[in-house]
């Protein structure tokens, strides 16, 4: 896979990266993350990435010029390309998974008051949003959305089964408790079943702590799971 990051701050995206398992996914080759900067593709010697909003109103808009640029230089026929916004569909656990199987990603990242609304209405494939709140710039949510993504590439995580165990997984349901040694911490001992040896009633009891903590925690997903279900 290739991903590029359109942002004004290319090394706040390009670092974190750089390190961890993500790191480790590019150095073998099983992705290729590149940092772009919209400055490059300006024609003004400051270098203008942003105007005033016509119609009056509070800070600055980014211009479509620079982005479009941006964009048409790395864009390619199986590229898909999405505008960080808080505006747009709410990223899921799905919908990294559907991101892990295309060739090419362009995440294009918001700043300031947001963006021409012609980058909108004809550059970018899809609006994706990590949540109800609002950051300083995209480069924050694209550096989620890329880790989301690539540690479900085949090859990423040392042990693919990790992938499939995690919260919202399989279902949208949170993850299990987990523990290691010690059995007894502190007078805190781990579940017996555990110790049992015995995988099947571990399997059982892992999927009821699951629905358990997901009532308590994220009822929410446990009717959207119901809803699916019904469809």
């Amino acid at each position: 896979m290739r991903l590029d990051i359109i942002t004004l701050f290319p090394e706040l995206a390009s670092f974190p990266l750089s390190q961890s398992i993500i790191g480790r996914a590019q150095q073998k080759g099983i992705v290729r993350v590149c940092a772009v900067n919209p400055r490059d593709y300006t024609n003004d010697k400051h270098r203008t990435t942003d105007e005033r909003p016509y119609g009056g109103g509070a800070g600055m808009v980014m211009k479509p010029d620079p982005l479009f640029a941006a964009v048409e230089d790395v864009r390619t026929d199986s590229s898909t390309v999405i505008l960080l916004s808080p505006q747009g569909h709410p990223f899921t656990q799905k919908r990294a998974q559907e991101l892990a199987e295309e060739k090419h990603i362009v995440l294009v990242c918001g700043h300031y008051e947001g963006v021409d609304e012609r980058v909108r209405q004809s550059l970018v494939d899809d609006e994706i949003s990590i949540g109800d709140y609002v950051l300083t710039n995209g480069a924050l949510a694209a550096l989620v959305i890329a880790d989301a993504v690539i540690r479900l590439l085949p090859g990423a995580l040392g042990c693919a089964e990790s992938s499939e165990k995690e919260s919202f997984a399989d279902r949208e349901w949170l993850e299990f408790p987990q523990y290691t040694r010690p059995p007894d911490f502190r007078g805190m001992r781990i579940p017996d079943v555990l110790l049992s040896g015995n995988h099947k009633r571990i399997e059982e009891w892992r999927q009821r702590q699951r629905l358990l903590r997901t009532a308590a925690r994220r009822p929410d997903l446990l009717h959207k799971d119901t809803e699916t279900t019904h469809e």
